[in-house]
This record gives C-alpha cells, sequence and structure tokens, in this order.
C-alpha cells in the first residue's frame, strides 16, 4: 500500500491545496472553491510551501544519517535547515521563527542557544512526518528525535510536545492503528509523557526557558498539548462539521493547534483523502500547515493509491518525496 509514500506525498498535496487559502478569510475561500475547499491540484507543478521543503530536509537528513543518535542528527538537521534557508527556492512565505533561528544556526552556535526560545510555532511539527514514517526506530529514537528536530528552531516545550505526537499519529496509523483510537492513544501518550524530559536529545535546552526543572519545562508543552486533544474530543462529539474547522479547534499557527485541526480535518471522514484536504485548505488559519498534517494522516492510513494518480507527476519535489519514501516503504 506504500504507506509512507502515501503520507509524505499527502502531505506535499494538501500544502499545495492550502497554500493559495493561507491568508483568505473563511468566506473568501468558499466563495472562490465552494463549502468543500479545493480539491484539485494548480499548476505544473503544483508548488508546495516551505512545509514540504523543510519535510524533506528532515527526511534527507535521516538518509544521510549513519545512525539516528543525537550526535549525528543534530549536524545533519543543522546542515539541511541552513541550505532550505539559503535557497532560491526559499521564497513561500516562511515563518520567522525559522528564518531567525536558521540566521543563529549558521554561526555555529550551540543549537539551544540558537532556537527561539519562546515560539511554539506549528513550523516546529509541520515538517516531523518523516521522523513517524521511518520503520527502524524505537521509541527513545522516534520520540527524541521528533523534539531535537522541532527544538532546532521553536524551544518552547509545546512545539516539542506537539512534534512528537505528530509523528506518533503518522507512526500508528501507517501501522494500521483505527483512525477511530487514534485520539485515545494520541492522549493516553501525553499523559505518560508528561515528565519525560529527553535529556541525550534535548541537552539544556530546558534552562533557556526558566522553568525551575527539565520536568517543570516538558510537563507545560504536554498539558498544553493534551488540552488541545481535547478540543478535538469535544468538537468531533458535537457532530457539526460544516463552516470553519479552525472555529472548533484553532487557527494552527502554534504547534498544538496545527495538531488539533488537522486530526479534526482528519477525523471527520478518514476514508475520504480528497475530503480531508479540501477541509484543511477550507479554512481561516494555517490553510497550508493545517493541509498537510491532515494529508500526512490520511496517507499513512490508506496508502499512496488513496490519492489521484496524476498527483504524483504534477506536485513539485515529486522526485525527492518519492526518494524519501522508497528508502522506507
Amino acid at each position: 500500500m506504500q504507506k509512507v509514500a502515501g503520507s509524505l506525498f499527502g502531505l506535499a498535496y494538501g500544502d499545495a491545496l492550502g497554500k493559495p487559502t493561507e491568508f483568505q478569510d473563511y468566506a473568501t475561500i468558499v466563495a472562490t472553491y465552494g463549502p468543500r475547499g479545493p480539491r484539485q491540484l494548480t499548476g505544473n507543478p503544483a508548488l508546495v510551501t516551505d512545509d514540504t521543503q523543510m519535510a524533506l530536509a528532515v527526511g534527507e537528513a535521516m538518509l544521510e544519517a549513519p545512525a539516528i543518535t543525537p550526535a549525528a542528527m543534530e549536524p545533519l538537521l543543522r546542515a539541511h535547515f541552513l541550505a532550505w534557508a539559503k535557497s532560491p527556492d526559499n521564497n513561500r512565505a516562511p515563518g520567522m521563527t525559522c528564518l531567525r533561528a536558521c540566521a543563529a544556526l549558521s554561526e555555529n552556535t550551540k543549537w539551544q542557544h540558537a532556537t527561539v526560545a519562546g515560539s511554539k510555532g506549528c513550523g516546529a511539527n509541520m515538517r516531523v512526518t518523516p521522523v513517524g514514517l521511518h520503520p527502524g526506530l524505537d521509541e527513545d529514537q522516534r520520540a527524541g528525535l521528533a523534539q531535537l528536530q522541532a527544538g532546532l528552531t521553536h524551544g518552547h516545550p509545546t512545539g516539542l510536545a506537539a512534534s512528537e505526537l505528530t509523528a506518533y499519529a503518522c507512526w500508528w496509523l501507517a501501522g494500521g492503528r483505527k483512525p477511530g483510537d487514534l485520539l485515545d492513544a494520541l492522549r493516553e501518550r501525553a499523559d505518560s509523557q508528561r515528565t519525560v524530559y529527553r535529556e541525550a536529545w534535548l541537552g539544556d535546552l530546558w534552562q533557556e526557558s526558566g522553568a525551575g526543572s527539565p520536568e517543570q519545562f516538558i510537563a507545560q508543552g504536554w498539558d498544553e498539548t493534551a488540552a488541545a486533544l481535547d478540543r478535538v474530543g469535544v468538537a468531533l462529539r458535537a457532530g457539526d462539521f460544516d463552516g470553519d474547522p479552525c472555529l472548533a479547534t484553532g487557527e494552527g499557527w502554534i504547534a498544538e493547534e496545527a495538531l488539533a485541526t488537522a486530526l479534526y480535518c482528519y477525523l471527520i471522514s478518514p476514508d475520504e483523502p480528497v475530503a480531508v484536504l479540501g477541509r484543511g485548505a477550507a479554512s481561516s488559519g494555517d490553510s497550508d500547515s493545517i493541509a498537510c498534517l491532515a494529508g500526512a494522516f490520511a496517507g499513512a492510513a490508506l496508502g499512496l493509491e488513496a490519492w489521484p494518480a496524476p498527483w504524483r507527476e504534477q506536485i513539485e519535489y515529486a522526485d525527492r518525496l518519492a526518494r524519501v519514501a522508497a528508502a522506507w516503504d
């Protein structure tokens, strides 16, 4: 079923569909595309944003790593993030947090000092999907790398927690977990990890926050992310799925809301992947990030064949997406 490819291409498809709607209000989106949102890729290639570009940076760094360890991954992630920052293709309204952190990382600064310690923007988890799709990671590697790749630019604990859960959502769905069981599993992991600070991966990052201890630092992130998951449950039980999804679970500019609203868009109709993308793109908030994460979830569960076949040749960076997917599918 090519679950890895389904997830990576789904991320890119959602990104491309959400790109033109990102800075539009809901009424304008509906007037242009109808209440179901955009359903067709446009352009050849169909252009993506920094969300897909940085997901590829993470995936390609992982392919180059001799081992998935903090010592191996940090310099590779740094190098790929800096290559992205300097690329002429980095012209897709990239987030200021990523740009600021990359500028500091370019000075060979210790990454815990380069990160933007107070930022929990969705740039932390829009790019983490490859960490969730690598089939050979143990629990510490998957959780630690998800947090490390987030922490290089976004040092807030909620960015770390939301990134780990985004990765685990992709991992679990690709492994066959039922969509109806996903939210409870994520909520349980948030509880179980509440005071787990992965020092081997994060070093002394917690000290940048002013928190009293590593456990206090990371607990804030898990608590805020758990609260966002609870809002997803409330919205799904309410059963009123019409209108702007951001009104139910948040606008997605910050990490826990990007995860929550993407999950909400996905779990409404998990067997209708194109509808999931349209719903995510027809949102008043960070539409491309919401749609790309929702697409990653749908593709992880359903595989590459769930998407319209012509899209594979139309999407930007198709060759790079396929290369990462081929290593793990």
